[in-house]
This record gives structure tokens, C-alpha cells and sequence, in this order.
């Protein structure tokens, strides 16, 4: 029941994702961060199988840095997507990974910009998307209320209106979400939406 969305507003885009890692009917953790920084200008939001999500995004990462000590420049955020769908589409003939990403970025002399690219290695340019089941009620709530330009204080309205919409609306709802913002500042974490704590369990 995962749920990654995102939005681009004014200078800045947002990549929320559930926190919550399962397995069949069992919920393993509830705080498994699903947005991964890439780099200091760029956030990849996955869903996915746990294996094939972790072990796709962290080779991405590794090889985003690699190219960036080797050149001296990062990779600006149109890249990356490229570069993303490459390595999914070449994958896809061999040994397929299980994963579906929102890649968001803030280029210098572009500004904030928001990438869709599926496990089939399908990649559009996009204001707003989503994947996983939240996405039924997520784009429905972003088609209603999304329009460009909006403030941050906006975008997080919105966002807490679909984490809303998916705790009230899906059946098995994932309890927790994070937050987090790219814009000239950076990548950073914003928020957490929290119902559920990951509590220790107190061994004797």
C-alpha cells in the first residue's frame, strides 16, 4: 500500500512518501525513509519491491556522485532522470527492477523541476504525479486543488490534504509520511506526518 507523490511550486518542488516497509500482511518498520537526497540540489522518491527499491536508488546515488568527482560539475536534474531511465531500460531486458521513482531537482538557470519515470523506464517531465495505491486519491485531490506558482505554505496544504484523503479513503493506510523540499537552498527533510511511532522494544 505505498504511496510516493510530489509537486512542483514556486522555486521549490516537494517529494512525500509513506514510511512504512512490509512484506506480504507484516509491517516491518514504520519509519523507512523512501526519499532518498541524491545529491545537494536533488530528491528521488521510490515505491517499490524493499530489495529492488534500496539497492536501484543507492547504485543511482553512487554513480550521481562518481560522475560529479570525476568531472568537477554535478549532473543537473534533466540528467540524472535520463540517466536513471537509461540504467532502468537497460535492466529491463536483463534482470528488471521492481521500482517506480519521482526524481525533483533545482537547476541553477532552470529552477525546480519534477521527473516521472515508471519500471518500464517511461520518463515525462511533470508538475505533479504519483505512484502507488495513495496515488488513486492523490491525483484526484492535485488535479482539484494543484495549480502552478503555489507558495510552499500552499503546496504543504496540499500535501497534508491528500495524506488526509489516503488515511481516510484506503483501506490499509500507511500510517506515517515524509516530507521533503528541494529548491536554492537544497535538498533537505521538511516534516514528518506521523500517527504511528516506531517505538523500541525494551529487552530484559
Amino acid at each position: 500500500m505505498e504511496c510516493v507523490f510530489g509537486l512542483v511550486g514556486d522555486g521549490f518542488a516537494v517529494i512525500v512518501a509513506d514510511t512504512s516497509a512490509v512484506h506480504s500482511i507484516l509491517v516491518h518498520k514504520s519509519d523507512e525513509d523512501k526519499v532518498m537526497l541524491l545529491d545537494s540540489h536533488k530528491l528521488l522518491g521510490a515505491s517499490g519491491e524493499g530489495g529492488d527499491r534500496v539497492q536501484f536508488t543507492e547504485y543511482i546515488q553512487k554513480n550521481v556522485h562518481l560522475y560529479q568527482f570525476r568531472n568537477g560539475i554535478p549532473l543537473t536534474t534533466a540528467a540524472a532522470a535520463n540517466f536513471t531511465r537509461g540504467e532502468l531500460a537497460t535492466a529491463l531486458r536483463k534482470n528488471p527492477y521492481s521500482v517506480n521513482i519521482l526524481l525533483a531537482g533545482y537547476d541553477k538557470d532552470i529552477g525546480p523541476s519534477l521527473y516521472y519515470i515508471d519500471y518500464i523506464a517511461t520518463l515525462h517531465k511533470i508538475e505533479k504525479g504519483a505512484f502507488g495505491y495513495g496515488s488513486y486519491f492523490c491525483l484526484s485531490m492535485m488535479d482539484r486543488h494543484y495549480h502552478s506558482g503555489m507558495s510552499l505554505q500552499e503546496a504543504i496544504d496540499l500535501v497534508d490534504k491528500c495524506i488526509t484523503e489516503i488515511r481516510t479513503r484506503l483501506v490499509v493506510a500507511p500510517p506515517n509520511f515524509v516530507i521533503k523540499i528541494v529548491d536554492k537552498d537544497g535538498a533537505r527533510q521538511h516534516a514528518w506526518r506521523e500517527s504511528v511511532k516506531n517505538d523500541k522494544v525494551a529487552t530484559a
